[in-house]
């Protein structure tokens, strides 16, 4: 799919891709910081139908809540002949025990055998997050194991 990038002068940088149907939906990134979620008009890219200011943390959470499912059913596929082995995403809660340490200091790996292999924070993927990884309240963990494991990795996240 192909994003298009144009910049805006005096305002910031439109970025906006086209959907079924002939509409254009983007973000619209302001000089300023702020950021403006936008739908145009079907048959005029350049008028706009629909638009929501959004802060970086709810431009975030958007951001994880299309991005994390996405790559969530390319692993499950990509794995989908091997029994017994699961994709699930675990949440880094604000006011986890985890929140602000590292993905070495959960132990996930050594106590549900359970591999962690993307993080999603900011509508942004980190691919294979190394020990020193810190994690951040919102992040979306993409992790790898039996349903065993990967429940007691949830327990972990949750409660330590």
């Amino acid at each position: 799919m192909n994003v298009d990038v144009t910049p805006l002068p005096g305002i910031g940088v439109r970025k906006d891709f086209a959907i079924r149907g002939g509409r254009r939906v983007g973000v619209i990134s302001h000089r300023d910081g702020n950021l403006e979620l936008i739908v145009s008009e079907a048959d005029d890219p350049d008028t706009t139908v629909a638009s929501l200011a959004l802060t970086a943390d709810e431009a975030a959470t958007l951001g994880n809540l299309l991005g994390t499912p996405q790559l969530v059913a390319q692993l499950s596929e990509e794995h989908k002949d091997l029994p017994g082995i699961n994709t699930r995403q675990l949440p880094v809660t604000e006011g986890s025990p985890f929140d602000g340490r590292t993905l070495g200091e959960t132990e996930l790996r050594s106590r549900s055998r359970v591999s962690v292999v993307a993080v999603m924070r900011a509508g942004q993927i980190q691919p294979a997050p190394e020990p020193g990884f810190t994690l951040t309240g919102g992040d979306m963990l993409v992790a790898v194991g039996t349903k065993d494991g990967l429940d007691t990795a949830a327990r972990i996240l949750a409660k330590g």
